[in-house]
């Protein structure tokens, strides 16, 4: 059988709400991408919804072969969903987009055009952002610049997602990274390959709630941090120079007290301001350097990424990288 031209991969996760819409959306849209492809495939990614995600998705893959679902055992997160499309994707180009219709479908035909132009990554820039509160669009702000900052020689784009088309060059390179903390839009620029952008307004979420509240954005933000830079471990150095720098300064201030001061000082602040210190440099670098330990320990136990319970649709002889 030949490979299909394009791969949608789209993570679900307690979808219900969305998931009509979003059939009827693609099915629209569909008609647009085949005046640019000879042929194309959706994998849905069903990451252990707990309502009637699964059933839906079930119904549209028996009304559509080329409506593929993979169905997690349990929920293994949205990066993990990912992976597991991009695992199974057949496609000569791969489209990872969100199943909440705030990256859409429509867009993708300008990706399409990007990469027929010889483009390997074509990532959508968000030029608004619709239905996000101000904290939000503030933090991501801050969140894309520090993490740029941090980087160095890779370069995540900033207002990027997960939205994005990526060539099989990349999809192949992709399959070869397996680490379990994964930041899939960072990877997708450390790999490299000729990258553009298209700019689009994202809209707000068609229905439900979203998936990322504060304390997964907060993980997210560390995994990213945490996946491709060093920076942190550097600041030890840093903070221990700071702290006796201070510790230092105190030390000339409590000696010019005794010595020509009022007299007043007794010693008890000196010596509060000095274990303050210590004690949170030190507890600092203690969090930041067990947050890199619990990686190295997750990544040596070699467990698979994620585990599925079942698959409609799926070429059996599509192989799922053997190095999980």
């Amino acid at each position: 059988m030949p490979r299909p031209t394009l791969t949608v991969v789209i993570p679900i996760f307690n979808e219900e709400e969305v998931i009509p819409e979003l059939s009827r959306r693609l099915r629209e849209v569909i008609k647009v991408w085949e005046l640019r492809i000879d042929s194309w495939e959706v994998v849905f990614v069903n990451d252990g919804s707990n309502d009637q995600s699964l059933a839906q998705l079930k119904k549209l893959a028996s009304e559509e072969t080329r409506f593929k679902v993979i169905s997690f055992s349990r929920n293994f997160g949205h990066q993990m969903a990912i992976t597991a499309g991009i695992d199974r994707a057949e496609g000569e180009a791969v489209v990872i987009m969100d199943a909440d219709l705030q990256d859409p479908p429509e867009v993708v035909s300008e990706m399409i055009d990007r990469w027929r132009e010889g483009y390997d990554v074509v990532y959508g820039v968000r030029t608004k952002r619709h239905g996000e509160t101000l904290f939000k669009k503030l933090t991501a702000t801050v969140f894309y610049r520090l993490l740029r900052a941090m980087l160095g020689g890779v370069t995540i784009p900033a207002d990027a997602g997960d939205f994005r088309l990526i060539g099989r060059p990349v999809v192949l390179a992709m399959r070869a990274l397996r680490e379990r903390h994964r930041f899939v839009r960072g990877m997708v620029a450390w790999v490299g390959f000729r990258q553009t952008a298209v700019y689009y307004a994202r809209p707000a979420r068609f229905a439900g709630e979203t998936k990322y509240p504060l304390k997964k954005m907060v993980r997210f933000a560390v995994d990213g941090i945490a996946s491709f830079s060093v920076v942190p471990l550097r600041f030890a150095t840093w903070l221990g120079v700071a702290s006796g720098l201070v510790a230092m300064l105190t030390a000339a201030w409590a000696i010019y007290e005794r010595f020509f001061g009022s007299g007043v000082v007794q010693g008890w602040p000196t010596i509060m301001i000095a274990v303050a210190l210590g004690a949170s440099a030190q507890l600092l670098m203690t969090g930041v350097l067990g947050e890199y330990v619990g990686r190295i320990y997750e990544e040596i136990k070699r467990r698979p990424l994620y585990i599925t319970a079942e698959e409609i649709n799926v070429n059996s002889s599509v192989a799922t990288p053997p190095a999980d």
